[in-house]
């Protein structure tokens, strides 16, 4: 486990890296896909209305469920490649998942999130430590 915050120029980068005893395929489809995302990503999302695309250039749209005093956000899929790679926007933020194989079954995965302010990067920081502890336990209990 590898975890780091560094400023960037005029931004800041939290970076985790993960070992994870699953292929890249799967790891990348429950990072992307809402069915699987809503067992562990953001429990603040609605994932029947938020929309969210891979293919690079898609609109994305991030909708909170009911009873929580946020806005909607919006994003767009900048990259996508496949088992390696998939990065999109939400509004500022940027979210990013590199994925490469390591040993027969498994993947390293490297997810970055760049944010403009640091007090909003150390307050995420604690909860993608948490998603990422539950997206290894989803991958376990769905081998």
């Amino acid at each position: 486990m590898d975890d780091k915050l560094r400023r960037l120029v005029d931004r800041y980068e939290l970076r985790f890296e993960r070992r994870l005893a699953h292929a890249q395929e799967k790891v990348l489809r429950a990072s992307a896909d809402p069915a699987q995302l809503r067992a562990w990503f953001v429990e603040i999302l609605d994932y029947d209305r938020s929309r969210l695309g891979l293919a690079a250039g898609a609109e994305l749209a991030f909708v909170p469920e009911e009873g929580h005093d946020l806005s909607p956000g919006k994003g767009r899929t900048t990259r996508f490649d496949p088992p390696n790679l998939l990065e999109y926007t939400w509004d500022a933020e940027i979210l990013r998942w590199e994925l490469a194989a390591d040993g027969p079954d498994g993947c390293r995965l490297i997810f970055t999130n760049i944010v403009a302010d640091h007090d909003f990067a150390i307050a995420v920081e604690p909860g993608w430590r948490a998603g990422l502890g539950q997206l290894a336990e989803f991958l376990g209990a769905n081998a």
